[in-house]
């Protein structure tokens, strides 16, 4: 079995966190992810075509969540994913720069036009244009940050 087809619409988690982020996304910017009478947001949302990641609130945050695309870009199965932390998406000069972002979201809620160069498994850049980055709340309560893309391009 392809470890990227782990993720289904009947995993709680990946349902939950789902909602997690569609809700937390049209909360702060006023627009929707996926259409509002999406039936399964946990499968619609692993299939995008835009690229949607998420981590936690460690000290160090790990990601949680890739949708099929980010885990083709980012040339990694869910389980290696999930297990990374976030800040090694980005090659060590750009890392301030996000951690800059990061801090720049927690304080207004999200960002658009985020541009920036990331790095694949096997090395392979590219450059991800006109992100959101958000941060995700539950009760008023920051569970992490999730960010969505559907413009990249390879650098090598």
């Amino acid at each position: 079995m392809d470890l990227r087809e782990r993720p289904t619409p009947e995993n709680r988690f990946l349902q939950h966190h789902a909602i997690l982020l569609l809700e937390s996304y049209y909360s702060l910017t006023g627009r929707r992810l996926l259409d509002a009478d999406c039936s399964e947001p946990g499968h619609a949302l692993y299939h995008s075509p835009l690229a949607v990641v998420s981590h936690d609130t460690a000290d160090d945050p790990v990601f949680n969540y890739a949708n099929r695309t980010a885990l083709d870009l980012f040339e990694m199965d869910w389980d290696t994913f999930t297990r990374l932390p976030s800040r090694l998406s980005a090659e060590q000069p750009n890392r301030d720069e996000r951690q800059r972002l990061l801090i720049e979201v927690t304080d207004k809620g999200f960002i658009d036009h985020y541009t920036g160069v990331r790095i694949s498994s096997s090395g392979r850049r590219f450059h991800i244009c006109n992100a959101t980055v958000w941060n995700l709340l539950q009760n008023g309560r920051l569970l992490g940050q999730a960010a969505v893309f559907g413009q990249w391009e390879y650098i090598d």
